[in-house]
């Protein structure tokens, strides 16, 4: 009787219900805890509404990648520490692989959307909230995926396991593909982890962010009193250094630290006889 009372204690503590409500559970579970805070968020009796307001700013990426599609979500924990928890690292792993496989493109819509124990992902959330004792909650997620031949190549930076980190990347690469344009596909997703470009090319990057910088530069010129086709020609000049900075295919290889990727693209063209590109990626960072 006493480690029915242990365990009774210890499902109230994780779960809020009721003395009654958890002593129920214990008995109908063989006195099993987590089968038993399945059965309460089942009932609607485990509470989670205090620890679902709670903030969540840390977390992982994680990702599933064939060769032709891949998935990326982003799942938030309060803290570091549960980050690395193996039951939220399970529940990421379910959560990418369950997103891989369905249609949806809503966030809302795949929160409803049902596991394979017939319990929606926003349900399993919340049984891992009662858990584990802290507030959980999937960000976002998104699909990268080509047409024809190609592959889909996945990076993780600061690993927490095969599946998910810090950072995730994942870049399509569409065209003849070898195993060095395969390794060079591989560092453009470092290379994307580390320098954070804001479009693939120039004609990607939204273009209020480019009408900002553009109205800043010209405030910034247009005090130096210098003629008219000077300023222009001096604000054609920093908008390029600009999109040197924020568009992958204008940026440095951070490889060789030379070479713009566009280049490198080029040359692996010429030396292979063969035709490829960069068709798109997707960027993840935890909390951002």
């Amino acid at each position: 009787m006493s480690t029915k009372i242990h365990l009774i204690k210890e499902l109230r503590n994780r779960t809020g219900a009721g003395i009654l409500d958890c002593k129920e559970a214990i008995l109908n579970n063989d006195s099993d805890i987590e089968k038993s805070v399945i059965w309460l968020r089942k009932k609607g009796l485990a509470s989670v509404g205090k620890k679902a307001s709670r903030d969540t700013r840390e977390g992982v990426i994680a990702v599933v990648a064939d060769d032709r599609i891949a998935t990326i979500i982003e799942l938030n924990s309060e803290t570091d520490f549960v980050s690395k928890n193996i039951q939220f690292l399970n529940l990421a792993d379910l959560i990418v692989n369950k997103a891989h496989k369905s249609n949806h493109t809503n966030l809302e819509q795949f929160l409803g959307s049902h596991d394979c124990d017939s319990i929606s992902i926003k349900e399993r959330i919340e049984q891992h909230i009662s858990i584990i004792g802290e507030n959980i909650s999937l960000k976002k997620f998104n699909k990268l995926s080509i047409v024809n031949k190609g592959k889909i190549i996945s990076y993780l930076h600061q690993k927490s396991s095969n599946h998910s980190g810090r950072i995730g990347v994942l870049v399509a690469i569409e065209g003849d593909i070898n195993n060095e344009i395969e390794k060079f596909g591989k560092h453009i997703a470092m290379h994307i982890a580390a320098l954070k470009p804001l479009g693939l090319s120039i004609e990607n990057i939204d273009q209020t962010i480019v009408d900002n910088e553009r109205n800043i530069l010209t405030e910034q010129v247009l005090k130096s009193k210098k003629p008219n086709n000077i300023i222009e020609k001096v604000i054609k000049g920093k908008m390029r250094k600009f999109f040197d900075q924020i568009v992958l295919l204008e940026q440095t290889f951070a490889i060789d630290g030379s070479t713009k990727i566009k280049k490198v693209i080029e040359d692996l063209k010429i030396k292979h006889n063969c035709t490829f590109n960069i068709s798109g990626y997707i960027r993840y960072e935890v909390g951002t």
